[in-house]
């Protein structure tokens, strides 16, 4: 299937299979090659909990009042992440904790980690030492 893209200036029929990689490299993981531990961990992904099906009818709901608290909690995501500032939002009322922080990394995307390393020990870091 071809899909028509804005490209530049005009309009290009792009495959499927461009479309991915695209969507890839713009909220998945903003580097040209995907690292080889992340390839290895989605080809070795399970079956269950894989791809926007398995979760599109899900809805986080806040425990009991009875519940136990919960630690210390960091929620993290990419400027450009999949995992929209929308979902955060509603993810936060859900998480039974006094001491919830949350990041955006500027400039990455799902997995900052392999994206700029650096920024994401300094929050894992600072998260742990406000924290622990």
């Amino acid at each position: 299937m071809l899909i028509t893209h804005a490209k530049g200036d005009g309009k290009e029929d792009i495959s499927d299979e461009e479309l991915d990689d695209l969507f890839r490299t713009t909220h998945q993981c903003r580097i040209p090659e995907m690292p080889p531990m992340l390839k290895d961990a989605y080809a070795n992904a399970g079956t269950v909990w894989r791809g926007t099906d398995a979760i599109k009818d899900y809805v986080a709901t806040a425990p009991n009042e009875e519940a136990a608290r919960m630690p210390s909690t960091l929620i993290m995501r990419g400027e450009f992440d999949f995992v929209s500032e929308e979902c955060i939002e509603a993810w936060k009322s859900v998480f039974n904790t006094k001491f919830l922080r949350y990041k955006t990394m500027k400039g990455c995307s799902h997995h900052g980690l392999f994206e700029d390393g650096v920024t994401y020990g300094e929050i894992i870091d600072s998260f742990c030492a406000e924290y622990d």
